[in-house]
């Protein structure tokens, strides 16, 4: 019997670029079935588009696919889940639907986990030829910082794009953690990985959903999801800002009694009150997105929720019916 994989593909508004990314399914399928000899079924997931996309999308699909519809917009961590929950076969490619990850590094990466039978993971790694040296310096100590003290690592600048054996998708799927970070959970299921590094193509069309806030946000979201490393430094800046206190303590009371220097009031008080004041506001703070995530988790609200699911009906495009 043919072995299956299946290719996972959250999308939020890709109306424009629907009749392009189904193309490239296409011939990633065909390409697929005749390098490896594998049966392909898509599973896209709707996380609450608000324009035509559900319709686009299942109005060209051909052979065997089912569109996942979110009730409302969970996020693409959610959304990447979903369509993991939904995966039944040998083998899972999770991809974007804005046509940025390519047929050819999928294709690299398929016959990378079909030729080595020990490889359970294989994701691509993105060069970041592009990115600025402020933007790569950042997401260099970002890594550096949340992969300290761990017992495993979060590789650099990998995403979701990646391939995975049906072993390692029944794993992830028992992970439920209601603040996803998919990068981190990705790494810390374990099985054994190998990198593919690789440029991401430009959109099909429109422009990314990230903003620099999401990206500020989501990378808080990692922190408070897998590192305390935060708390650490905050902890730190505590305790030096004390020893900085005692220090100077120290030397107007030796002014004082030894060269009887009159001790400036005002100005070292309100220095004093303004770091201490704002290290104890931004310990309060971090401690509160803790609480938060704890919070969150501890609700046990689903994930996500499903409103249907549209399925192919007989293989030919436009044909699909909709089931809760």
């Amino acid at each position: 019997m043919a072995k299956t994989i299946d290719v996972i593909a959250p999308f939020l508004n890709e109306a424009q670029s629907a009749s392009a990314f189904v193309g490239l399914l296409e011939k990633l399928e065909s390409a697929v079935a005749e390098r490896f000899g594998m049966k392909m079924h898509k599973i896209l997931v709707d996380d609450g588009s608000r324009d035509d996309s559900v319709e686009r999308f299942s109005a060209t699909l051909s052979g065997s696919w089912e569109i996942v519809r979110l009730s409302r917009n969970f996020g693409k961590e959610a959304a990447v889940l979903a369509g993991l929950d939904h995966s039944r076969g040998d083998m899972a490619l999770i991809m974007d639907s804005d046509l940025q990850h390519s047929m050819e590094i999928s294709l690299k990466m398929i016959a990378e986990l079909v030729a080595d039978p020990e490889i359970d993971v294989v994701y691509a790694q993105n060069d970041r030829r592009e990115a600025s040296w402020r933007r790569s310096q950042l997401a260099r100590l970002f890594y550096k910082l949340i992969n300290s003290s761990q017992r495993f690592d979060i590789p650099q600048n990998a995403g979701d794009f990646r391939v995975m054996r049906g072993a390692v998708v029944k794993a992830l799927t028992q992970v439920r953690d209601k603040r996803r970070f998919n990068k981190g959970l990705f790494a810390w299921a374990g099985f054994r990985q190998k990198a593919v590094l690789y440029t991401p193509d430009n959109r099909a069309s429109g422009t990314s959903k990230w903003s620099r806030l999401n990206l500020l946000a989501f990378s808080l979201e990692g922190f408070t999801s897998f590192s305390v490393i935060p708390l650490r430094i905050i902890s730190l800046c505590g305790v030096l800002a004390a020893l900085a206190g005692a220090v100077y303590g120290a030397k107007v009371f030796f002014e004082v009694i030894f060269y009887g220097i009159a001790v400036p009031g005002y100005p070292s008080l309100l220095v004093v009150v303004v770091l201490l004041g704002g290290l104890n506001l931004t310990l309060l703070g971090l401690i509160g997105e803790y609480v938060w995530v704890t919070l969150s988790e501890s609700k046990d609200r689903p994930v996500y929720i499903v409103r249907d699911i549209i399925a192919a009906k007989d293989g030919e495009p436009g044909q699909g019916a909709t089931r809760p």
